[in-house]
């Protein structure tokens, strides 16, 4: 039987969609249907931050800590107590460095604030007598402005949300050690059950996915302590000699900035010379903020190629944007996952193209004590 030729008018339609402007055209309606679907996502995620955030903090530490649970399991310790030694341990960490620096600060609070006196009456003095020339009358105008608004009703409406912010961030912290602990308990059977949803034919490449993202998540947490330590020992040296009062906490400032790649470590840098400038005068000052600068330069070219380069393999370019796009998306918190999230995008995207390095890992790895497997029951 011979095939009924099709209709002039479905050939016509036919013709139109299959040329170049009207494959285009398809393709460009099935990335405006992604790019939808994308941007309905990730709105929904912006409107739960105090559940997804912590689920992205506590991945990305379980990653970080997958290998001293993998090595106590090693060691012959059983894999529930290994799992909650790690647990303890990265709490007492965190605990203690809070800790510290409340304690640090009150300890060094009258002298700041001796020497805060001191540096504002050099500051006054400067002002007066500097280059450009301000006098008593615009000091106390602008002292008056900034005290009107720090008692406007404005701000007593930001000191109540700032309530609700910190009972927020306590809530968000709990959620978080909670969510860590399970993903270090069970992250292979939390993938697993998540994986199931895929499609079969889809599954190896994605746990393979899974598994590169985590020794991503983990080399970079653990290149990144290891910069930050190394500017927070430099700056806070600096700082210690030069006789600038709370050297160490802020030394811990600089380590913490230090999870903002290119910006938080220098940013924090500014801090300390804005003490300094205040307790110690402007040529301490200048000489502290040489030793920032020296600890930037000495960051960016030798410590982050040498510990991350070849785990972050991320254009600078690309890490600017990112850190940019987090910022406006989440603020500060934005900004630290910004490109750790960035980085576990990259190494999806690459998987899924066959574009993953041969010297990526193909064993499990993550996230989070993956490649434990349980002990024989009884």
């Amino acid at each position: 039987m011979s095939e009924t030729p099709a209709p002039p008018a479905r050939k016509k339609l036919t013709a139109l969609w299959s040329d170049t402007l009207g494959r285009a055209s398809i393709r460009s309606v099935q990335a405006l249907t992604v790019g939808a679907l994308l941007w309905a996502v990730v709105w929904i995620l912006l409107r739960i931050p105090l559940v997804v955030i912590p689920v992205i903090i506590a991945t990305i530490l379980a990653c970080a800590i997958v290998p001293l649970v993998r090595w106590l399991y090693a060691h012959g310790w059983p894999r529930a107590l290994a799992v909650l030694a790690s647990f303890v341990a990265i709490l007492v960490v965190f605990g203690g460095i809070i800790t510290g620096i409340v304690f640090l600060i009150r300890a060094q609070a009258h002298e700041l604030a001796d020497r805060f006196t001191s540096g504002l009456e050099q500051l006054h003095t400067f002002l007066n007598n500097g280059p450009a020339r301000i006098s008593d009358e615009q000091i106390t105008q602008a002292r008056d402005s900034i005290q009107r608004f720090f008692t406007s009703g404005s701000i007593g409406a930001e000191a109540l949300t700032g309530a609700r912010t910190a009972g927020e961030i306590l809530t968000a912290l709990i959620l978080m050690a909670v969510i860590l602990f399970f993903f270090l308990k069970d992250g292979r059977q939390i993938l697993e059950f998540v994986l199931w949803f895929m499609p079969p034919a889809h599954r190896d490449k994605a746990r393979l996915a899974a598994d590169r993202s985590a020794h991503v998540l983990g080399g970079y947490v653990r290149g990144t302590v290891l910069v930050a330590a190394a500017d927070a020992v430099i700056v806070g040296t600096g700082l210690a000699v030069l006789h600038v009062p709370l050297a160490l906490p802020l030394a811990v400032f600089v380590f913490i900035g230090g999870f903002i790649p290119i910006l938080g470590a220098t940013l924090a840098g500014f801090l300390a010379v804005g003490i300094a400038l205040i307790s110690n005068g402007p040529v301490v000052a200048l000489i502290v903020l040489i030793v920032v600068l020296a600890a930037n330069q000495i960051e960016h070219h030798l410590l982050q190629p040498l510990l991350m380069g070849r785990v972050l393999s991320i254009h600078g370019l690309a890490i600017i944007l990112a850190l940019a796009s987090g910022t406006i998306l989440a603020g500060i918190i934005g900004a630290l996952l910004a490109v750790p999230v960035t980085a576990v995008a990259w190494s999806i995207i690459k998987t899924f193209t066959g574009r993953g390095a041969p010297s990526e890992p193909t064993e499990p790895t993550g996230p989070v004590g993956a490649d434990l497997r349980s002990e024989p029951e009884g």
